[in-house]
């Protein structure tokens, strides 16, 4: 998607989205086949629910029929949350997965998969998972020393009531 498109999509849809108080993500423009897909990423502080995504595609598809922002022929409209993996880029991503396990690619090279405690202005602190029986330890890494960072999946992560127990 060119840059003029993508900045005129987030323009006309910035306000729609941020009036159901969700913050637009991501906007993407692929093809598949013959037709455009036009995805919508929104997420907030409290996730985003399957009705509020319904609402929101509404008032898109209305927003979007006014205009020419997608120019001529068919296009399908996906409005989603992230993933349950989602990349982490804001800082306001980081806040939101606290508590969660992060995998965090390091500038300097190698990776550091821990769970994070807390986030401030100049980085996270974590706790890094014991190997082998060994207890956890905490870490300290600042923003400007990540590379890439994404929320890891876990399975079988018992909540803090089963652990009190």
């Amino acid at each position: 998607m060119s840059t003029t498109q993508s900045e005129r999509l987030r323009g006309l849809l910035e306000p729609l989205v941020s009036a159901e108080q969700l913050d637009l993500e991501e906007i993407e423009v692929s093809r598949v086949g013959r037709r455009r897909v036009l995805r919508i990423v929104v997420d907030s502080e409290e996730g985003v629910e399957l009705d509020a995504c319904a609402d929101l595609s509404r008032a898109i598809s209305e927003k979007l029929d006014e205009t020419d922002a997608m120019g001529d022929g068919e296009y399908n409209l996906e409005v989603t949350s992230p993933g349950a993996d989602r990349p982490l880029t804001e800082h306001r991503h980081y806040v939101r997965a606290t508590g969660r396990l992060a995998k965090l690619h390091l500038r300097e090279g190698g990776e550091l998969v821990a769970r994070i405690l807390a986030v401030d202005e100049e980085g996270l602190d974590l706790e890094v998972p014991g190997v082998k029986g060994r207890r956890p330890t905490s870490s300290r890494v600042a923003f400007d020393e990540i590379a890439k960072a994404r929320v890891e999946i876990e399975f079988s992560r018992k909540d803090k009531k089963e652990e009190e127990a």
